[in-house]
């Protein structure tokens, strides 16, 4: 029965028998985990004729001899000689020195395995019975893409032996379907032991966590914010402090209205790691996923983005004033009356077409589309709620990529009386 053996090579003698490319590789993995490595061959490949005229391995330029194994800790044999693999071997047997043999692993004592690092893991694949290094690297290549997906519960257990302070991660959720979530938002995931969300984004991510995750929900609704900012950063700072891997699940991405910035500070002043994972921002994924192109040749090459609390800035009102940029409103569904009418005040044509996307990415995604000087009103008799995304300009018209290209059916059901055109 063969077993797998995580041993610690570092400042630690191994030989290396043969001077071919095969040697060479196992020579440069065993300098990367530390190893002392001398080599005995008569000649050497060009990549360990390079290790050696630089001092990174130690060279005997000779025929191996079975003194040459005393004092090692570990043998890699890669002559391409099974007669002198097999000596090799056999003189590492009876001095109890673990023995590879590259050309038949059979032959020693020891197999190398096929290796994927993930963060401070290092998974490997052997095989258990006769060898065959093409399955034993399909296992390993997709253990490294499951953990990778953030596929595996990767949160540490001996938390004693951590020590200090845990750390903060900010991840983007994106703009709200699970598989828009990156990869590397899903690897933070698995590794958090507390999850402090938003109401907005991935939440449905949140179903895949252990039981044993402790999941704060922090999310806004609009003029109802129960748990102010100031706390949510309290709550960032403490958890990390008692040494836990904090995840904060944002929608979109932190640093676009997400007040991403300001927990940064936070956790910084109060000197904890943090760390900020991009997402993708509900402001260019949603209008996309309606088949609403933001930019367009020939139509508009620019985009401006707005916070609708805030109402419409002096760039928003004169891009709808000349068509020199398409605007598109997060968080306006409250402000849309008054934004049209602001903008309609400061020149902009009363017919540019309006779009306003809802549950953007889900299953519930809608599209209400009407003029500048009817949106407000179409929007209310539609029953359009938040979250929704606004996109004003031209790009906004239907059928501007033509009546198949948008993406909506796909992702929700449209109504016909509410996707109206300008």
């Amino acid at each position: 029965m063969t077993t797998l053996l995580g041993i610690e090579l570092a400042g630690r003698d191994v030989l290396v028998v043969g001077g071919g490319p095969v040697a060479a590789r196992r020579t440069q993995a065993l300098l990367v985990d530390g190893a002392v490595v001398r080599v005995v061959a008569p000649a050497l490949c060009p990549e360990l004729a390079s290790l050696a005229s630089r001092g990174a391995v130690a060279w005997d330029a000779r025929e191996v001899a079975a003194d040459d194994v005393a004092g090692a800790w570990l043998v890699q044999c890669a002559t391409g000689d099974p007669a002198v693999d097999e000596a090799v071997a056999g003189w590492a047997h009876d001095r109890q020195v673990w023995c590879v043999t590259a050309g038949d692993v059979r032959r020693g004592s020891a197999r190398t395995p096929a290796t994927a690092t993930h963060g401070d893991l290092l998974v490997g694949v052997v095989s258990g019975g006769e060898p065959d290094p093409a399955r034993t690297a399909g296992v390993r290549d997709a253990l490294a893409e499951h953990l990778r997906s953030g596929g595996a519960d990767l949160r540490r257990r001996r938390r004693a032996r951590r020590g200090g302070a845990g750390r903060v991660v900010l991840v983007g959720g994106g703009p709200g379907a699970t598989d828009l979530l990156t990869l590397r938002g899903r690897r933070a995931l698995a590794e958090a032991e507390v999850v402090v969300t938003d109401r907005l984004g991935p939440r449905s991510v949140l179903a895949e966590l252990p039981p044993d995750v402790e999941v704060v929900d922090v999310g806004k609704r609009p003029d109802h914010h129960p748990v102010p900012q100031e706390e949510i950063n309290r709550i960032l700072v403490d958890r990390a402090r008692r040494g836990l891997v904090v995840v904060r699940l944002k929608g979109g991405d932190p640093f676009v209205y997400g007040r991403g910035g300001e927990e940064v500070l936070a956790c910084r002043s109060a000197g904890v790691p943090v760390e900020v994972v991009p997402g993708i921002s509900s402001a260019l994924a949603v209008p996309a996923a309606a088949g609403i192109p933001l930019t367009h040749r020939g139509t508009v090459a620019a985009v401006h983005v707005v916070n609708g609390h805030d109402g419409l800035d002096d760039a928003a009102r004169t891009a709808l004033r000349d068509g020199s940029a398409t605007v598109v409103v997060l968080m306006g569904v409250a402000a849309l009356g008054s934004m049209a009418a602001e903008a309609i005040a400061h020149g902009a044509d009363p017919t540019t077409p309006v779009a306003v996307v809802e549950n953007g990415t889900t299953d519930r995604q809608r599209t209400t589309r009407a003029p500048l000087h009817a949106v407000a009103e179409r929007a209310r008799a539609a029953g359009v709620r938040a979250p929704a995304i606004v996109v004003m300009g031209a790009v906004a018209a239907e059928g501007l990529l033509g009546t198949a290209c948008g993406t909506t059916a796909l992702h929700g059901v449209v109504d016909p009386a509410v996707v109206a055109g300008p």
